[in-house]
């Protein structure tokens, strides 16, 4: 007689799933006690929201409590495996289930067509659409349905959310409760699973499991026991793990460092394993502004138009228009100058608040505007020799304030020689 074997308990990760807020672990900006997630789950009101955040930080599980709160239908779609056929037989559910959540995982995934195949159902109210990426809406949801939803973003978690999940996966779940677990290490768990809440768990299971083999004893899990297990399993390249992270810091570092070869090897690496080529085009762009900016101001016109290139060209063909921009930027000369102008600017108007603009720079379109002295005495640049005029554009307090220091290269040394002939000695240019 053959005998089925027991069925395989569900993942960890599944198994200790949090079903109310209260057990929820991080993003506390959007669940704590003034989070607005949490209020909509406490007042029963719930409008169509887009979650947006790194792998493995609890969207999915957000989305179900938030369902589960108001006691609302919920369906469950992942981009990845449905298209508009399932997406309109959700819709004719929803019209017999008053209240349904569709939630959709990969909404990025999703193609224009596909994403407004949802557009009437979310507009008329049909249903509530909570949808989930890893991408800035932005660029990845079209404008139609992107104006229908409210975005939040989640946070990746800190070492003391990730400790906490840990700590609660072996008393709370049934299994590792059961046996005699001692954890004294976490540094190799949290960094091999690269901040992923459910990477975390399953690595969690697969070191007790490896410990476990033969063992009837204690389980110590220690740091070396950790890697010695996760040796077992040998990953290339995991795009929502540790490697994805290390892989484009080396990759944008290699960049930086003006190294076309080690660049296109990290390019390669991304490539094959099966890296979104349009997340490594944005990440290009975001470097030609932040690390070459006005040393080569052309880069940020070719990222643009890499980005734009790789997004109606796809794969493979997509590999040579990336390697071709991997290596322009690799080769262009660096400047970060607007990107420390930028973050001083923003650390200035956070230390003095709203100043006053000077009364000679504001409109004024009414009559009392004008007697209060609004735009007077304004002098209009092009009225004047090389269209310049040497006036006040700062708020009273913070004359002669430098935030744009151009960098030492051809382009921002012929900048750094027209400021100062524009503005003499004002600035220390």
């Amino acid at each position: 007689m053959l005998f089925a074997p027991p069925p395989s308990p569900r993942p960890l990760a599944e198994r200790i799933r949090p079903t109310t807020l209260a057990q929820y672990i991080g993003q506390d900006h959007l669940v704590g006690p003034d989070g607005v997630l949490r209020r909509m789950a406490e007042h029963g009101v719930l409008h169509s929201i887009i979650l947006w955040g790194p792998p493995g930080v609890g969207k999915t599980t957000l989305a179900r409590i938030l369902a589960q709160a108001q006691n609302r239908p919920f369906i469950a779609l992942s981009a990845v495996q449905v298209g508009v056929k399932e997406v309109r037989e959700v819709i004719e559910k929803a019209k017999t289930q008053p209240g349904t959540i569709l939630f959709l995982d990969e909404i990025h995934r999703f193609s224009k067509s596909q994403q407004d195949a949802l557009l009437k159902a979310v507009e008329e109210g049909l249903l509530t659409l909570i949808g989930a990426t890893t991408e800035n809406p932005s660029f990845e949801v079209n404008n139609a349905l992107l104006s229908r939803c409210r975005v939040y973003t989640l946070r990746p978690l800190e070492q003391h959310h990730l400790v906490a999940l840990l700590r609660s996966a072996l008393v709370d779940d049934d299994i590792l409760a059961a046996k005699p677990i001692t954890l004294s290490d976490y540094e190799a768990l949290i960094r091999l699973s690269g901040g992923d809440a459910r990477a975390l768990l399953n690595l969690l299971e697969l070191v007790v499991d490896f410990l476990s083999d033969g063992n009837n004893g204690p389980i110590l899990i220690d740091d070396s026991a950790v890697i010695k297990a996760a040796q077992t399993r040998t990953v290339l390249y995991d795009k929502d793990g540790e490697q994805h992270y290390d892989i484009i810091s080396a990759f944008i570092k290699s960049i930086r460092g003006s190294d076309p070869n080690a660049a296109t090897y990290y390019l390669a690496r991304m490539i094959a394993g099966g890296e979104d080529p349009k997340f490594i085009a944005r990440r290009l762009v975001i470097l030609a502004s932040e690390d070459i900016g006005n040393a080569n101001p052309t880069a940020m016109v070719m990222a643009s138009a890499c980005f734009q290139s790789v997004s109606f060209i796809g794969m493979p063909e997509s590999r040579i228009i990336l390697s071709q921009m991997v290596s322009y930027l690799a080769a262009s000369p660096k400047s970060n100058a607007s990107y420390i102008a930028i973050n001083q600017a923003q650390a200035t108007v956070a230390k003095t608040g709203d100043l006053p603009v000077p009364l000679h720079l504001r409109n004024a379109p009414s009559k009392l505007m004008k007697q209060e002295g609004y735009g007077q005495n304004y002098q209009y640049a092009h009225d004047y020799n090389e269209n310049f005029v040497d006036q006040e554009f700062m708020p009273d307090q913070l004359k002669g304030l430098k935030l744009y220091d151009p960098g030492h290269n051809a382009r921002e040394d012929e900048l750094r020689i027209r400021l100062r002939a524009l503005w003499k000695s004002k600035y220390g240019y």
